[in-house]
């Protein structure tokens, strides 16, 4: 069954990249600030002291003028660093992200060395990239596991962020899979049925 499981991902993963390297540049850029005008609205962010953004890859929404309104703002932010040791990624607080950030182990612009880490439990939003979601909260990441890992212990909201291309019928899942308290794309914002 698991091995089903992960061809079914492989296959829904290859599918929908290749979609999203068929999207113009012009239309990312558009449902980007689309997407991040609907974030910005949502009573979920703007009460949140202290956010775990994501550095975007180019396929991905682009948050970063959302991260740098944040910090105007007084907020709290965070981006996840990879920690060598535990093989996972933690939150570290930033607060100048132009000198802050450099390239990390996957070549995903992440905080320096000497950004503090944040405990997960101080956190109040997490902004969670995926290849893919449907509206019962399921996620498809890239296959490594690693958002998992770091959601799974993290008591914040988690808030899954796409675009609608990237929303499918049904994401294939394991019982390690976490959901998402919250999907939003640039014309959705759709609160799963679940227990929190």
């Amino acid at each position: 069954m698991e091995t089903e499981t992960a061809n079914a991902k492989a296959g829904l993963r290859k599918r929908i990249c290749a979609v999203l390297r068929g999207l113009s540049e012009g239309k990312r850029e558009m449902d980007s600030a689309k997407l991040r005008a609907k974030l910005g609205e949502q009573s979920f962010y703007r009460g949140a002291a202290s956010i775990l953004f994501f550095a975007s890859l180019p396929a991905e929404v682009d948050l970063w003028p959302l991260l740098e309104n944040a910090l105007a703002a007084g907020k709290i932010v965070a981006l996840p660093r990879f920690d060598q040791d535990r093989q996972r990624y933690a939150p570290h607080r930033v607060g100048h992200p132009r000198a802050e950030l450099a390239p990390g182990r996957f070549g995903i612009r992440e905080p320096a060395a000497n950004c503090a880490e944040i405990p997960l439990e101080d956190l109040d939003l997490v902004l969670v990239p995926g290849v893919a979601f449907d509206l019962n909260g399921r996620r498809l990441g890239r296959g490594k596991g690693f958002y998992d890992r770091l959601l799974a212990d993290c008591p914040a909201w988690r808030i899954g962020l796409a675009f609608d291309e990237q929303i499918v019928d049904q994401v294939p899942a394991e019982e390690r899979d976490v959901k998402m308290d919250w999907i939003l794309t640039p014309e959705r914002c759709v609160k799963p049925a679940g227990d929190r």
